[in-house]
């Protein structure tokens, strides 16, 4: 599994655990929660870093509107500490991903 794919699969376990308890779902993800996933995802398959891909918050590149922004950090800050319980191999991932230094992108001509 690629970065990208590993990516996706973590944002995914993430957004359930919040749509879960914060709109009473169950398995399947609310309308609001569906579009915020479907725009995170499209936000990944156009990564310009590709499987190089570093942690968003060490990314310089701001894929995210200002608005997707404020509701996927919203969705991480409830889901983050719970990712260790629930999905321990995602979250580790996503903690060794965060180490190391964002690569450059290289600049168009």
């Amino acid at each position: 599994m690629g970065r990208i794919e590993r990516e996706k699969k973590t944002i995914d376990a993430m957004m359930r655990i919040y749509c879960n308890v914060h709109h009473r779902t169950s398995d399947d993800l609310c309308t609001d929660c569906l579009v915020l996933l479907d725009y995170a995802f499209r936000r990944l398959d156009a990564c310009p870093f590709h499987d190089q891909k570093p942690a968003c918050n060490k990314c310089t590149v701001h894929c995210y509107s200002a608005k997707m922004r404020r509701r996927i950090r919203e969705v991480m800050r409830y889901s983050g500490p719970r990712m260790t319980f629930k999905h321990p191999l995602l979250s580790l991932l996503h903690l060794l991903d965060r180490i190391g230094e964002a690569p450059q992108l290289k600049k168009r001509r």
